[in-house]
């Protein structure tokens, strides 16, 4: 099952503190999840600054509860980090279209 994870960072003073506490953590779970197939693409969402704010994912686990069980462990949740989580169930069409290599994706932005 597909699943587009949004995760909204906590507005208060200590929050980015938080985020940058757990980071690491967090980027090797997702390193972890890239590779065994549960995560097809992740993005930081941020705010008008360029500031980190929350994150959007692309998930893909056979049930809801293999989901859980990763949010169950997910360090921008047990690092209350996200302070609002939304799970969509969604159907990404030809997720192999999203295999471009890497020189694609920085040709674009070297036109940003």
């Amino acid at each position: 099952m597909q699943f587009l994870v949004v995760g909204l960072d906590g507005d208060d003073e200590g929050a980015m503190d938080r985020r940058l506490a757990v980071r690491e953590a967090h980027i090797a779970l997702g390193d972890e999840l890239l590779k065994s197939g549960n995560m097809w693409y992740g993005a930081a969402i941020l705010d008008d600054d360029g500031k980190m704010k929350g994150s959007a994912l692309f998930m893909d686990f056979p049930s809801e509860k293999e989901l859980q069980e990763w949010l169950d462990r997910e360090p921008y949740v047990t690092g209350e980090v996200w302070k609002s989580v939304q799970i969509h169930k969604c159907n990404t069409r030809d997720p192999w279209q999203f295999n471009r290599p890497k020189e694609f994706f920085e040709s674009r932005q070297k036109g940003a």
